[in-house]
């Protein structure tokens, strides 16, 4: 069955960095788009970044120019670098397959000092 398995989570300070991985299995990695969603207590869930098969990237506002998102094929993972956090980018982040709309079960990041 299909599944998205997030790690690399955790506390940073403002102004540090993580990079969260997706792990994922189940389907055909290499031809199915990704995407990675967060969520903030009392907020709604939000759209973060997206890639194509094609590698092609799209991002929020909010976090271009800080965040990238990547993929290994050969590892059936994808990644989203995350630098020059802020405090505001705490949340739950989720790795989401279009696809028939799978979600992983989300991995916390914490910005503060």
């Amino acid at each position: 069955q299909v599944q998205l398995a997030e790690s690399g989570g955790g506390l940073v300070q403002p102004g540090g960095s993580l990079r969260l991985s997706c792990s994922a299995s189940g389907f055909p990695f290499s031809i199915s788009a990704i995407e990675w969603f967060r969520q903030a207590p009392g907020n709604q869930r939000e759209w973060v970044a997206s890639i194509s098969k094609d590698r092609s990237t799209n991002y929020n506002n909010s976090v271009k120019g800080r965040f990238t998102i990547s993929r290994d094929n050969a590892k059936n993972t994808a990644y989203l670098q995350m630098n020059n956090l802020k405090p505001e980018d705490t949340a739950i982040y989720y790795c989401y397959r279009p696809t028939g709309s799978f979600w992983g079960q989300g991995t916390q990041v914490t910005v503060s000092s």
